[in-house]
């Protein structure tokens, strides 16, 4: 059988970290996955929960915030436990084995503060899209400038 997760994607919220009755570290985070499609309920993104142990749990809590960029490698665990109202709740997570930071804080605070920026100014930068009529006919002059029909191709030049 095989069991390995391996993701990349942004913390939803501060992680936190916690001790077990025997003093061992475990930090629990949210990981956003974008997705490249929307779902029929127009969600764009995958929201999965990690647990991280040990010292690595130690250092994403001291190391990680919201918004932080991770990649993370582990196993997909579930779980069920008896609420304070005595239903049975299901719980499917990452158990992660090790986590990567894939962005420093600066750069983290930088993007943070860019993306705040522009909602405070209501300006949200767009890549400008050409007119497609005027786009295809600026490709096919291109195209038509730079071809040279001054060669021939013979059936045994080409390879298959």
């Amino acid at each position: 059988m095989i069991n390995r997760v391996v993701m990349v994607g942004r913390m939803t919220r501060d992680p936190e970290l916690r001790r077990t009755g025997n003093g061992v570290a475990v930090t629990s985070f949210t990981l956003a996955l974008n997705r490249n499609y929307n779902s029929a309920d127009g969600q764009q993104a995958d929201y999965i929960s990690c647990v991280v142990w040990n010292k690595v749990a130690e250092n994403v809590a001291q190391y990680c915030a919201k918004g932080s960029l991770v990649g993370v490698e582990g196993r997909l665990r579930s779980r069920s436990y008896d609420n304070a109202q005595g239903q049975r709740v299901y719980v499917t997570e990452v158990v992660c084995d090790s986590v990567q930071f894939l962005e420093t804080r600066a750069q983290r605070e930088r993007n943070q503060s860019s993306m705040n920026q522009g909602m405070m100014n209501n300006q949200y930068s767009q890549p400008a899209q050409p007119q497609t009529d005027n786009f295809q006919d600026m490709q096919t002059v291109e195209l038509e400038k730079d071809f040279d029909n001054s060669f021939n191709i013979m059936e045994d030049d080409i390879q298959f």
